[in-house]
């Protein structure tokens, strides 16, 4: 029997949108306050791979608990949301008094991550509850504001670098607080919401069966090996291109690069209901790994690299919200939140190897000829989409 189709309320995509927003801010909070955390605990240059990675390794560490207890399909997903970014405020906030402890901080890092794993992930189940023939355009939104989430820590750093660092951390933490509230008190249970499937330990395995998700898969594991260490490594790269930047301006010139994908992924999501999330997501990957080749010579031309990498900002997260669309669409019905969660759990696993690996490679290679080596993740996720093209 066909479904009746439902017209959410007009409330419900700019909440889950702005809540989404509020709750990914989290992701990159570490990084934006760097410098006085390294003054802080004396840490070297590699502090910027490791507060990221430890972020990285504590969402992969959460998302496998989730996929394993299938949690997202289980529990209330606005319930689900609303605890982890409460918890998720909280944790970011004890930074202010473990501050004088890498190891405290770290682990409040990885405790951050791990309750990212029911922000980020849940929030797309939560989209994909009330939108169903749109679901690429809602996604698109969606990832969009984790975009602007992860950019916004260096926004706020840059606009108020005369600011404590403990007031950015405060601001964030409240933001992300406001955000569950806001996901909990104004979007109810969408219309598209299968029962949850029970608990089997087979049910992370079970979604890989599908040969279309098995597509959709690795086109986003290809995608992610190259999405996070690009983002990560942002602000080196402004740094050693414009060595005169003040740490305001390297702070705002991030924000616009990462920023720039959520261009990417609100106009991906529109062109999605043309050409479907495939084509679109196809397309853009393609650019994105062009511009990993041509990063060996843009990187030595500065007058040219801020627009490149702006450009570069748009393609490389812009694919990511329809191939999250594609995992909805191809996972069998009772067991879309447990893929999506396991899914961004391996592929944030990949941004843990390529992360380290990129750090590594700076410290021994000229910085021009590191980020081609990015090139692979893309090469990888546009091989193995053929079959949802065909289809």
């Amino acid at each position: 029997m066909t479904q009746t189709a439902v017209l959410a309320p007009a409330r419900i995509l700019p909440t889950i949108v702005f809540s989404q927003f509020a709750g990914t801010s989290l992701w990159f909070a570490g990084n934006a306050v760097l410098p006085e955390l390294q003054a802080s605990l004396g840490l070297q240059q590699g502090a910027l791979g490791l507060l990221t990675s430890a972020v990285q390794f504590g969402f992969i560490l959460g998302t496998l608990c989730f996929a394993f207890f299938s949690l997202a399909d289980r529990v209330s997903p606005r319930l689900l949301f609303l605890l982890c970014a409460l918890l998720g405020a909280l944790a970011n906030a004890l930074i202010l008094v473990s501050a004088t402890s890498i190891a405290g901080v770290l682990l409040l890092r990885g405790l951050t991550g791990f309750l990212l794993a029911g922000i980020y992930p849940v929030g797309m189940k939560i989209a994909a509850s009330w939108y169903s023939g749109n679901l690429g355009k809602a996604i698109g939104y969606l990832v969009g504001a984790l975009v602007l989430g992860t950019a916004f820590p260096h926004l706020l750093r840059g606009l108020g670098a005369a600011l404590p660092w403990q007031s950015m951390l405060l601001a964030i933490s409240t933001l992300s607080a406001a955000g569950g509230l806001l996901m909990y008190l104004l979007v109810p249970d969408g219309p598209y919401l299968a029962k949850g499937a029970g608990f089997k330990v087979s049910n992370m395995l079970q979604v890989f069966r599908v040969r279309e998700f098995r597509a959709a898969a690795f086109g986003y594991f290809g995608h992610m090996w190259e999405l996070y260490t690009l983002w990560a490594f942002v602000p080196f790269i402004l740094a050693y291109a414009y060595p005169e930047w003040q740490q305001g301006q390297l702070s705002i010139g991030s924000f616009k690069v990462i920023a720039a994908g959520a261009i990417g992924c609100v106009s991906g999501g529109y062109a999605s209901q043309r050409w479907g999330s495939a084509r679109v997501a196809f397309v853009q990957l393609l650019l994105s790994g062009l511009c990993c080749i041509l990063s060996v010579w843009i990187l030595q031309e500065p007058s040219l690299l801020l627009p490149f990498l702006l450009f570069w900002g748009v393609v490389v997260a812009g694919d990511s919200p329809q191939f999250s669309a594609l995992t909805a669409r191809t996972a069998p019905p009772q067991l879309v939140g447990t893929a999506l969660t396991v899914v961004t759990s391996i592929g944030f696993a990949i941004t843990i190897i390529s992360i380290q690996l990129t750090g590594y490679l700076l410290t021994s290679l000229p910085v021009p000829a590191v980020f081609i080596l990015l090139v692979f993740g893309p090469v990888m996720g546009l091989l193995s989409m053929g079959k949802l093209l065909q289809k």
